[in-house]
């Protein structure tokens, strides 16, 4: 080869390697920026404590939600109200009241569809709807999404989180108040299922489910539970050992326990 071919093949060579390079770099940063299922998706989370997070699903009722207000403000608990857009457009003063009162407000959808089989434009139109309605009566707008029934597909949390920035919030503990048992069945369910690092799923649409909260309340209590916002547990995070032993309802830590039973509509999640 001569020593102008050899110059050509080397000065080639170091072009191959510096966009090999570059590549990888790009990639290793795409791959660093992407947000994982475990930083998007929380069913519990893995805490330091005996912090659990109670949440209120489908309101504000015109009636039962300042009831359940009350009672919170009585025991002294902030929590986290999913609430329906249709809802909230009837009755912005009482979410306003709970965000006024250090409540957390999640989206919920506007009418409560079943994402997993909706269009994206039509989930996107049931967000920002919702999304909008809420910053009109509290000021701020939510970082927190919870999927009626907690029907969402992997595709749909991906662009929401990068469109919407939200957090999709399932749940470990589940007392099936929307069947309306009567208020002690709902009380014994939360007491056996809840631990900490608990996310804990209720209704404020349901009389039951308010005549069974201040038991819960002293029940949980006498435990030594404490009560946060699910945006404050999830900020109390801690690292779990990947071979640390899963029990009861419990997740590894900032991810889903599993996926929540699918219950036919209505009512749910």
């Amino acid at each position: 080869m001569s020593v102008s071919g050899l110059l050509l093949f080397c000065f080639a060579g170091l072009i191959a390697a510096h966009e090999l390079r570059a590549e990888s770099t790009v990639a290793e940063r795409d791959s660093r920026s992407a947000p994982t299922e475990s930083s998007v998706t929380f069913s519990s989370v893995h805490v330091n404590g005996p912090y659990i997070a109670i949440t209120f699903d489908d309101g504000p009722s015109a009636t039962l939600t300042p009831k359940l207000l009350d009672l919170l403000a009585a025991h002294h608990i902030k929590t986290t109200f999913f609430v329906i857009g249709e809802n909230v457009a009837e009755h912005p003063d009482i979410v306003a009241r709970a965000a006024r009162e250090g409540h957390e407000i999640g989206n919920h959808s506007w009418s409560h569809p079943n994402f997993a089989k909706m269009s994206e434009e039509g989930v996107r139109s049931q967000l920002r709807r919702t999304d909008d309605v809420i910053k009109s009566a509290t000021g701020l707008r939510p970082t927190l999404l919870r999927p009626p029934y907690g029907s969402i597909t992997a595709r749909e949390k991906r662009w929401i989180h990068d469109e919407f920035g939200y957090q999709i919030i399932l749940w470990d503990v589940d007392p099936y108040d929307w069947k309306r048992p009567g208020p002690a069945v709902v009380r014994n369910r939360i007491l056996k299922e809840t631990q900490p690092g608990s996310i804990v799923l209720s209704h404020d649409i349901h009389p039951g489910t308010i005549e069974a909260m201040p038991s819960t309340f002293d029940a949980l209590e006498a435990k030594g539970f404490k009560f946060v916002t699910v945006s404050e547990l999830i900020r109390m995070a801690i690292p779990q050992a990947s071979h640390a032993p899963q029990t009861g309802g419990s997740a590894a830590p900032n991810s889903p326990s599993s996926t929540p039973i699918q219950r036919p509509s209505p009512p749910g999640g």
